[in-house]
């Protein structure tokens, strides 16, 4: 039944409980007979060595659960903005999430990166309040931080019992219960009517929740103004209505750690979070026509589905993980891969249970399921039947901010470090790699320290291979500060054939964070629209490598002008003719040069406040706001990536050993005068 099938994402900022969350989904479904630990790591969900011993998430693992007949399939994320691409691609085959927000801390950085992901999808979502058991707790509090933050409109369905370590139960506005866990399990809990202890509290807030539904639900606003009793049954319904509309987020509270709250959140999955069948017709474009197209979400439409995910796994090799849209795929089939009009075989279809795999004949749409035997395909492609080719929108990756060499202790280990990277590269495509001209070194690009150095523990663990990391650095860019012009013309023969192109182009400073923007001003008398795209492919070239030898960003190129030659204008001789232009102009531009700066959210403990500030601001670090939440101090600011470099060394040294602290790429900024002079020193010698 696919109205009974549940494919939802855990998502949160690191350390807000997520695995463990999902840990308790996997003991009360009945899927493990003992709870994970990420402490102990003993977490069925963090299977990986490095992930046991930092106690972090690295890679999305998915498994199934079952209850009270709804089949839950869960994709648990991780929460450091390293591994935000697990997220992203995640995100984009999930029908519903779980948004964990820690009690203390509240709306993290990494909780609003979340979020965006999941608004950006349309992935209706559950809010749960985690870690009600510890000092500075507050549920309302964070509801508030939510409302303000992220802009989103919490609905509250449970209110708790005491706080911080005297938090010891629920209230259940919609069944009208109260929930008291006096023992260790939760299925042992004690349920009750609400009785006079808790009937003023029970009141209040059971009737602001009617009256958020009322003013979203003509059926609650009507039986609300006639002071007519509202049925729980219709009060489900409600909330699920407005759910699936994303105009409420239902919110829960407890402790997962402590096995508090996390039935009502199990119930809630089912009640309110959308199956297949309640996200609809999918779009996708005809790869042949052009034309927008949709996918049914039935088991007797045309089968399609999309590759969200690689796994090198070292016993079963390449397994695709994938979201099937629509039909079913049987093992032994031959299915079209439409995004590299490519024919591909399934030679096995696999069940995944975090990194256990169990092979089964067929899969059907809802499912998410493992694939084994195709050779051509990858992350963000689509699979369908072969006869009726669509494609579906596939996922964007952010570019790396930093890079580092890796070198081979042993020489002759030179091609399988190569090798082994282009496997690794496949499962992570914010991962990039280059061979550096001048040393022959293998260069590797991505998001964070933390993220190479992961990378690196696994070439010397999995797969035995002992190598050396070079010192960070940061991945700058570059881009004009000024508007400029360039002409480009271009006559030679390639290929026996004469090859004639001109181009006027204008260049123009684009917004931090455009990228590259082309616009053609030339009418199509003077130059057929088919030569267009070349033009445009020879400036993308282009901005592959600039002046100072990083990529261009943030800029918009407008075609100005160009000469037609009926007799030997060609697609070859336009594009060479807009490489040249775009470089004449852009040496007129006034090029800089651009470093990242960071988003950081420190925490630290209270008494060590003043000695992270005072650091952070040597570092030239700007403060955007401090927060004490407890006994822990959150610092919120911006810094240049280069300036933090190796920041959790010095942040523990402050703290003794119990401050923490997360970043991602917030933006472009010109580079200092000084630095300039160095980083142009450097590339120019």
């Amino acid at each position: 039944m696919i109205d009974k099938i549940r494919n939802i994402g855990i998502i949160a900022h690191i350390d807000a409980g997520k695995t463990t969350t999902t840990e308790r989904f996997l003991f009360y479904t009945g899927k493990t007979y003992k709870i994970g630990s990420v402490d102990e790591g003993t977490a069925v969900m963090d299977w990986m060595e490095l992930e046991k011993e930092r106690g972090i998430t690295i890679t999305a693992a998915c498994t199934t659960c079952f209850w009270k007949g709804y089949k839950i399939n869960i994709i648990d994320t991780p929460g450091h903005v390293d591994f935000t691409v697990e997220v992203e691609r995640s995100l984009r085959v999930l029908d519903g999430a779980i948004g964990i927000f820690c009690a203390v801390a509240g709306v993290q950085p990494q909780s609003e990166t979340v979020w965006r992901q999941s608004e950006k999808y349309k992935v209706p979502r559950i809010i749960f309040v985690n870690k009600m058991d510890r000092i500075g707790a507050d549920f309302f509090r964070v509801l508030e931080d939510i409302k303000k933050k992220l802009n989103s409109n919490p609905l509250i369905l449970v209110v708790p019992i005491g706080k911080e370590d005297e938090f010891s139960g629920l209230i259940d506005l919609v069944e009208g219960k109260v929930i008291k866990y006096n023992s260790e399990f939760e299925t042992d809990a004690e349920v009750s009517e609400v009785d006079d202890e808790f009937k003023e509290i029970f009141e209040k807030y059971r009737k602001d929740m009617i009256e958020q539904l009322a003013e979203i639900d003509e059926r609650i606003m009507e039986k609300y103004l006639n002071g007519e009793e509202i049925s729980k049954e219709l009060l489900k319904e409600a909330i699920r209505k407005a759910t699936l509309e994303r105009k409420i987020f239902p919110a829960f509270c407890g402790s997962a750690l402590k096995n508090k709250g996390v039935l009502l959140l199990l119930d809630a999955i089912c009640n309110y979070l959308p199956s297949p069948l309640d996200r609809g017709e999918i779009p996708c474009v005809n790869p042949i026509t052009g034309k927008r197209e949709t996918r049914k979400p039935l088991t007797d439409e045309k089968f399609s589905g999309l590759i969200f995910k690689v796994y090198n796994d070292i016993y079963f090799g390449k397994i695709l993980y994938t979201r099937i849209y629509s039909g079913k795929i049987k093992k032994g089939e031959t299915v079209l891969n439409s995004t590299r009009d490519k024919k591909e075989k399934i030679l096995k279809i696999l069940e995944v249970h975090a990194n256990k795999y169990s092979e089964k004949s067929e899969a059907s749409i809802g499912e998410i399921v493992g694939l084994i035997g195709l050779k051509n395909t990858f992350t963000g492609d689509t699979i369908c039947d072969e006869n009726y080719p669509i494609i579906y929108e596939s996922i964007n990756f952010p570019e790396p901010v930093i890079y580092s060499a890796v070198e081979p202790k042993v020489k002759s280990d030179y091609e399988k470090v190569y090798e082994t990277l282009k496997k690794i590269l496949e499962e992570d495509p914010t991962l990039k790699m280059k061979i550096d001209e001048e040393t022959g070194q293998i260069i590797l690009m991505g998001m964070g320290e933390l993220q190479i150095e992961i990378v690196v523990e696994r070439l010397k663990r999995e797969y035995k291979i002992p190598v050396r990391l070079g010192k960070p650095e940061v991945a700058y860019r570059e881009t004009i500060s000024q508007i400029c012009e360039g002409v480009g013309e271009f006559s030679g023969i390639i290929g026996e054939k004469l090859n004639y192109g001109y181009v006027v182009l204008r260049l123009e400073p684009g917004e931090k964070g455009e990228k590259f923007k082309f616009f053609n001003l030339v009418d199509k008398s003077k130059l057929p629209l088919e030569f267009i795209p070349s033009i445009e492919e020879g400036i993308r070239e282009c901005l592959e490598v600039g002046i100072y030898g990083f990529p261009i960003i943030d800029i918009k190129v407008f075609l100005v002008d160009a000469i037609y030659n009926k007799e030997n204008s060609t697609s070859i001789g336009y594009k060479i003719a807009s490489s040249i232009a775009f470089k004449n102009a852009y040496k007129n531009g006034a090029p800089v040069i651009l470093e990242p700066i960071m988003r950081i959210e420190i925490l630290t403990p209270e008494e060590f406040i003043g000695d992270v500030l005072n650091d952070f601001v040597m570092r030239n670090g700007k403060v955007l706001n401090v927060e004490i939440h407890g006994n822990t101090g959150i610092i919120n600011g911006n810094v240049a990536l280069k300036k933090v470099f190796g920041y959790s060394t010095v942040l523990r040294s402050l703290t003794q050993g119990r401050g923490s602290f997360i970043m991602e790429p917030y933006y472009y900024e010109v580079v200092p005068e000084e630095e300039f002079k160095k980083i142009v020193g450097i590339t120019t010698h």
